[in-house]
């Protein structure tokens, strides 16, 4: 069964403070005809309808959604709008195609700054800060990799406006963790409240003609048609963009892994607490620990921290977790670790989610124009930016409209499938150990392990 709005606000703490209603828009209920039809009202769906119907005014575009806009991952992320991506270094290694990961990359940090234009246009309240992101050296393994990570980006010709480095004590200024030995600088990072962003994306697709319709989720894709109980969508083009939910439509379980992530926010923190922490200007922050952290000071002053937490066998998926879930006492206490003084307030929210993860690692945006399907998504958690780069690309190729985007490394295949259970379930929980494994070696200062270290790097682009 659906959930009622007042159960949709007991998803994350962004969804308890979003503003307007989250009653549910009516379902579709017959079948009926447009030009695209989008499965998905997260980010990716949402920034493509937006850039359709601003390209070309009277398309016909239509959302199905089986929840609410901004339901799963768009509304319950750590609401880091981060211009990077993954699978990026694995481009960025072959020679052959440098230029076009460089022009990726660039595309990538424009996408920052193009989420923040459009809120500005669209009266989107999102929170948006662009106060970069600092990724803190923890341990002195952390430090070596950060130094090694600057000399990439100098070699790509990035320089001291996109990316520095920080002495340990400049880096304390800003964000005064436990452990820091100096850190790396990424300007191209704004912090946001994510359900607001998706909620208010929603609005501004509506006001340009699109319909979304709520509580109506596929039951399979089709060339050129999405079934659902409803009734069958028809359109020239069927557009996936569901991430870790394409395991609930027939035939997509294989098509992305749902990894879960864990955040807790704690109560608004007073000034004083401030000083101890920093964050002045709404930096977001984390180290280069493999099992990922992230952390942000919300616009009503809460530190809202998440972790990489579990998989579940046969791609479950969770939206909802009891306080007393395991993982959220593991969040909790790597948040005391970068700032202790975090244990004399109340934590207020904890929730979690799913991820898309493809087999490769790497997103793709692409049109079948044989079958009339198209797709996007597989961020691996770096999704607020790269899935506004996404959904406008896909919209010009949808259109077959010329730009810089569509020749860009994004545009690719569909993903190739993942192994069957329980092989899928062996590999993704051998993974993560092995990276927690690692983790727990740097931060106890000690020399990463090869063996597993290799491992890591062969699976993890």
């Amino acid at each position: 069964m659906p959930m009622t709005p007042d159960e949709y606000r007991t998803l994350s703490l962004w969804h308890a403070t979003a503003p307007g209603s989250l009653e549910p828009r009516p379902p579709l209920d017959r079948d009926a005809q447009v030009d695209v039809a989008i499965v998905g009202a997260g980010y990716t769906g949402l920034w493509t309808a937006y850039y359709l119907a601003s390209l070309e005014p009277g398309i016909r575009v239509a959302i199905v959604e089986a929840e609410i806009a901004g339901f799963g991952a768009s509304g319950r992320n750590g609401g880091w709008c981060l211009g990077t991506l993954a699978g990026s270094e694995a481009l960025l290694a072959d020679p052959t195609r440098r230029a076009d990961a460089e022009r990726l990359q660039r595309a990538l940090f424009d996408a920052v700054d193009e989420v923040g234009r459009v809120c500005s246009q669209e009266a989107i309240d999102c929170h948006y800060a662009k106060g970069g992101y600092i990724c803190v050296a923890s341990a002195p393994a952390h430090r070596e990799l950060l130094q090694a990570d600057l000399q990439r980006w100098r070699s790509q010709g990035f320089g001291e406006g996109d990316v520095r480095w920080l002495p340990p004590e400049e880096c304390a200024a800003r964000v005064r963790s436990q452990r820091n030995l100096g850190g790396l600088f990424l300007a191209h990072c704004a912090a946001i409240h994510p359900a607001r962003l998706a909620r208010g994306l929603a609005l501004a697709v509506e006001r340009r003609g699109v319909v979304i319709h709520e509580h109506t989720p596929a039951l399979a894709l089709e060339p050129r048609a999405v079934r659902t109980r409803g009734g069958n969508l028809r359109a020239d083009t069927v557009v996936c963009a569901t991430e870790a939910y394409s395991r609930t439509i027939a035939g997509q379980v294989r098509r992305l892994v749902p990894m879960h992530s864990m955040m807790v926010a704690t109560e608004p923190l007073p000034e004083a607490a401030w000083k101890e922490i920093g964050l002045a200007q709404r930096e977001t922050f984390g180290d280069p620990r493999r099992i990922v952290v992230y952390g942000q000071r919300t616009a009503d002053n809460r530190i809202a921290f998440g972790t990489r937490g579990p998989y579940f066998y046969g791609s479950g998926i969770r939206d909802r977790f009891e306080p007393g879930f395991a993982f959220f006492a593991q969040v909790q206490r790597t948040l005391e670790s970068f700032f202790p003084i975090v244990r004399d307030f109340e934590i207020t929210h904890r929730w979690g989610g799913p991820l898309g993860v493809p087999r490769n690692w790497r997103p793709s945006v692409g049109v079948d124009r044989s079958k009339g399907l198209a797709w996007a998504g597989g961020y691996v958690g770096e999704g607020v930016a790269a899935s506004n780069l996404a959904g406008r690309t896909l919209a010009e190729l949808i259109l077959a409209r010329e730009s810089e985007r569509v020749r860009l490394p994004l545009v690719g295949p569909p993903f190739p499938s993942w192994e069957p259970e329980p092989l899928r379930w062996i590999g993704v929980g051998g993974l993560l150990r092995i990276g927690q494994s690692l983790d727990a070696a740097e931060l106890a200062g000690r020399k990463t392990p090869r063996l597993r270290g290799a491992i890591w790097k062969t699976f993890v682009h």
